[in-house]
């Protein structure tokens, strides 16, 4: 198993340790000129648990798997919170936002996997 999906399965298990819902990978190792590897994405109930989701998920990560992300956007009004791993970006949404861009539809080409709710 490599680096990149040792991560986003650590990933995987913050978002539910923080009960994140409707958790998707998208793998993009076979899409060309990709900024990333992996995306993951997720959503929350409110502005609170979208905040609490990302803040949870950083610590879980940290403290299991000894990895900060490079940067976190969205706190603000936390929305949408896109925590980034470098070759993993994750993005923890509200639903509104989430079934407007639908993101994970934009790589359609790419392997999408439903992570079954806990």
């Amino acid at each position: 198993m490599t680096q990149d999906k040792k991560l986003v399965d650590m990933v995987v298990e913050g978002l539910q340790d923080g009960k994140a819902s409707k958790i998707v990978v998208v793998n993009l190792t076979e899409i060309e000129n990709c900024i990333c590897q992996y995306m993951v994405i997720c959503e929350g109930n409110s502005n609170t648990h979208v905040n609490y989701v990302a803040t949870n998920l950083k610590e879980y990560v940290r403290k299991n798997y000894g990895e900060k992300p490079i940067a976190m956007e969205g706190f603000e009004n936390s929305e949408w919170i896109v925590a980034d791993y470098s070759d993993i970006m994750v993005h923890i949404m509200q639903r509104e936002p989430r079934a407007f861009y639908d993101l994970e539809h934009l790589w359609e080409d790419a392997e999408i996997k439903e992570i079954p709710e806990l």
